[in-house]
């Protein structure tokens, strides 16, 4: 990483209010250059409290932006940070319009060109593209990372129609901790105490909504771009990571979107931007390949940025299975159009004899994260016990064989269960028996018609399934084998659903793989800068006795034949800021399953945030815990809040909801 000291312009930054027409004024924080000129304004609109949690990623790039002739601004959310108004549910309709005001304020100040870019990772990168698809006339172009364009099937609520255990909880309850945190005294004024009890009174668990609807119905839909792709008129550089679980969208956005308008970039990398040299690498000069993306497009400059292939992507080496990797070999490929003509799906036929699949419940503890972060634990180890816990078909690689985009399987399936779920899994098999994941899929069975209807399987029926696993750029060495391990289990990724202990038997005769293979070219000409950033913050991490707990950790209960799965989520622990905040974040997430019961899954989250200033003196802390059960008929979900001032407990609350299956269980959905 190459820290940069010196820029073409000398930067100031101020923090400010951007007044929405119902009179709320949500809180910003603006780098711009010092410059007579105006100057176009770069985005990043968030949930995540700019003084605090993103500000010292946000140092490193909203002035490196600045010095580059860009007014490049941070805002947070109506009803979070400092700003004022109620929190609702993810990329309401309310954050989106909002979103769009502050869109047109910044293209009417006189600071700013009148042209505007959105930029951002995640929820920045997901409001990017809902707010471009919204097409408000300044809104030029968009730097979207990270993100979807499916909110129900590619994001952290469902997979395959599947619900998702690890995220769709974990995340619930992250969130439910992070809405509860109070607005900064230093920066909210004395204000602080009452808008924080006002947003408290509001709050509700995200696990609610996004447990009421467990098909893809119309709270799905809005929001989600792949809904009407000509919706968006900014161009849009898509970016993403073999080892973030929004990959497929950069491929879908290249495929929909005008071809003068987009391209995509998919690396190596985890749920992180691609400049920060987190694992795995190799990291690249993201800064300035946006920077030329925005030259471009709103300064009317020649960059280049256009000639690029419309998907450069990065075609990974065979690699033994590890939970980290600072770096993967491989190389970069260049596509010019999706589907590409350098492209063609080649069928390795199952064989065999019909074989019984009723995998243990604990299948998948071995997933590793659902959202990997570039921490030592995060990918999957050794698929070996996984393999032992499914189905396994081989295929020899005589040749060297790359794959490149989503592999497909169809499996005939017989089950005597109304319900259930299949996960097939590609493994990069060595000579010496180590199993390497390389991609995987979900479907729910119900979900076999559409993700917007539930049809239970009729027992004792055959029928094929169809199941498109998230996309991969990898190469198979000749001497290895291709794996397809199909299982009827996945937890903590997958909630089970009752019955699915029965499992299913898979004929291989009319059984397929499809792998899409690649023209084996690498183009040379693809390069990209080191990376570079603007200086650090400057915040302080205090050396603490205690012994950290394990990132993951798995325990088996012989007697009970129960397992758990313990996951530190390691988001930043304590630190203090310049501006003397101390922050300190604790959680804790736990998964529990019996080996032959899928009624017995529990999830569990438990959070501790504590903001301090000793030199005001304010200390405020939040307590959240979630769990999660289920019986043959509902979800039963318990959520618990507590805030203190102090030693003063200014909100207590707690949540019991029973929340009927549906497409996670027994009951059906009204005709």
């Amino acid at each position: 990483m190459r820290i940069r000291t010196s820029f073409p312009y000398e930067t100031a930054h101020e923090d400010l209010r951007v007044p929405l027409p119902d009179g709320t004024k949500l809180y910003a924080r603006v780098w711009r250059p010092l410059t007579d000129e105006p100057v176009p304004a770069l985005l990043e609109y968030l949930p995540y409290r700019l003084t605090d949690w993103t500000a010292p990623r946000d140092w490193q790039r909203h002035p490196w932006y600045a010095g580059h002739g860009y007014a490049s601004v941070r805002v947070d959310i109506r009803g979070h940070g400092n700003s004022e108004g109620m929190p609702g549910d993810e990329y309401s309709a309310t954050e989106l319009a909002d979103g769009v005001e502050v869109v047109n304020w910044l293209a009417a100040q006189p600071w700013c060109s009148g042209k505007v870019g959105m930029f951002g990772i995640s929820w920045g990168g997901f409001n990017s593209l809902q707010i471009a698809a919204l097409a408000p006339e300044p809104l030029k172009a968009v730097v979207t990372v990270c993100s979807t364009d499916d909110r129900y099937d590619n994001d952290v609520h469902y997979m395959g129609g599947s619900v998702l255990a690890v995220d769709m909880h974990a995340w619930a309850a992250t969130m439910l901790a992070f809405v509860s945190r109070p607005p900064d005294p230093l920066y909210a004024g004395e204000v602080w105490h009452d808008l924080w009890v006002k947003r408290l009174e509001t709050v509700d668990p995200f696990l609610h909504s996004w447990l009421a609807h467990q098909t893809r119905d119309d709270h799905w839909r809005r929001g989600s771009v792949c809904e009407e792709y000509s919706a968006v008129r900014a161009a849009v550089l898509a970016v993403g990571g073999w080892h973030d679980p929004y990959r497929d969208a950069v491929l879908r956005l290249v495929e929909h979107l005008p071809a003068d308008h987009v391209r995509g970039i998919v690396g190596p990398w985890s749920h992180q931007y691609p400049d920060r040299g987190l694992p795995p690498g190799p990291a690249i000069g993201f800064l300035q390949e946006t920077l030329r993306w925005w030259d471009h497009w709103l300064k009317g400059k020649e960059t280049g940025i256009m000639s690029e292939p419309l998907l450069r992507s990065y075609v990974s080496d065979s690699h033994p299975p590890a939970t980290v990797y600072p770096t993967l070999p491989g190389r970069w490929v260049g596509d010019p159009a999706w589907p590409s003509p350098l492209v063609a799906p080649v069928t390795y036929a199952l064989q065999g004899e019909p074989v019984v699949v009723r995998s243990p419940q604990h299948t998948g503890v071995d997933a590793g994260r659902f959202f990997p972060f570039g921490n030592d634990a995060d990918l999957p180890p050794d698929q070996r016990d996984e393999d032992a816990r499914s189905a396994c078909f081989d295929f020899e690689v005589p040749e060297e064989i790359w794959v490149l985009g989503r592999p497909r399987v169809r499996l005939r399936l017989t089950t005597e269960a109304t319900r259930g779920q299949v996960v097939a899994r590609i493994c990069d098999v060595a000579p010496d028996g180590s199993s390497t994941l390389v991609t995987r899929g979900v479907l729910n069975l119900s979900a076999r018609h559409g993700r917007d209807q539930v049809v239970p399987w009729k027992p004792g029926s055959t029928e094929d399934v169809v199941l498109d696993l998230n996309a991969i750029g990898h190469a198979f060495p000749p001497g290895h084998r291709v794996r397809l391990a199909v299982s009827s289990a996945y937890w903590p990724w997958i909630w089970p659903q009752p019955g699915s202990e029965a499992g299913f038997t898979l004929t291989p005769s009319g059984s397929v793989l499809e792998l899409p293979l690649r023209a084996q070219q690498s183009d040379p000409s693809i390069s990209f800068e080191e990376p570079e950033q603007a200086e650090p913050m400057g915040v302080n991490f205090p050396a603490t006795l205690d012994e950290p707990l394990p990132e993951r950790l798995v325990v088996r209960d012989v007697a009970k034949s129960e397992w758990r799965l313990e996951v530190d989520p390691r988001y930043g622990g304590t630190r203090v800021y310049p501006d003397g905040l101390e922050f300190t974040e604790e959680a804790l997430d736990t998964y529990t399953i019996v080996e032959s019961d899928p009624l017995s899954a529990r999830a569990r989250s438990d959070w501790f945030v504590r903001l301090h200033r000793p030199d005001l003196p304010w200390d405020a802390s939040v307590e959240a815990h979630s769990e999660t059960t289920c019986d043959e008929a509902d979800f039963i979900t318990s959520n618990e809040v507590i805030c203190k001032n102090g030693d003063e407990v200014v909100f207590h609350r707690t949540w019991e909801k029973r929340i009927p299956r549906t497409a996670g269980g027994a009951r059906t959905l009204p005709a």
